[in-house]
């Protein structure tokens, strides 16, 4: 079936009214009082369109959160290491630190433990790709011989990104830039990389 242009155009304004309208009234009401219904009536769209298009809140809230932390966290690669970690968990940080995304998390993170697709949807959609975009950093700094051959890389990736998700969990102050910094240098010397 061949869409027109004019639909596609109808249907990404209503994805994007339907997850701003999800992101709003998270901020307003809190993660816990976001109803389905309420996201359809301020986003102007019918719930049938919602749930066409997502199981639930959690998951319409999950594609905002992981649009924003896809765009917060590059995956560049600079030559250098530290900055690029440190580019890349600061933009992390900053997203988790703010209304609407760390609330809207923390939420989405209290119903995984009681609904499997969604902490499915969790792990493959946000939690893979993002730690594997990390491995591959750290993968390439290993073949410019900044990172030892026997590094274990996964290792890495989780002791970057525990104190981040033990933060917000617990709902303790974020990081600030000097420990960021510091985070990365521990565990780029952990892995006995050979940094500026």
């Amino acid at each position: 079936m061949i869409t027109s242009p004019s639909s596609l155009r109808r249907s990404e304004s209503s994805r994007r009214a339907t997850l701003e309208a999800a992101l709003d009234l998270c901020t307003e009401k809190g993660y816990g009082r976001v109803t389905v219904e309420a996201i359809a009536a301020r986003a102007g769209v019918s719930k049938k369109t919602i749930y066409r298009w997502w199981p639930s809140k959690s998951a319409v809230l999950l594609e905002a959160f992981t649009e924003a932390l896809v765009q917060a966290t590059p995956s560049a690669d600079t030559d250098d290491i530290a900055a690029d970690l440190r580019t890349h968990v600061t933009g992390a940080v900053g997203v988790l630190s703010v209304p609407p995304y760390g609330p809207a998390y923390a939420g989405i993170l209290s119903e995984v433990h009681h609904d499997d697709e969604l902490a499915e949807t969790v792990r493959t959609q946000l939690i893979e790709p993002r730690f594997e975009a990390v491995v591959s950093r750290l993968r390439s700094a290993q073949e410019q011989g900044q990172i030892p051959p026997g590094a274990d890389l996964r290792l890495a990736v989780e002791m970057l990104y525990g104190p981040v998700y033990y933060r917000h969990v617990l709902r303790k102050p974020m990081q600030g830039a000097e420990a960021v910094a510091s985070l990365v240098d521990h565990v780029l010397r952990s892995l006995g990389a050979l940094t500026g």
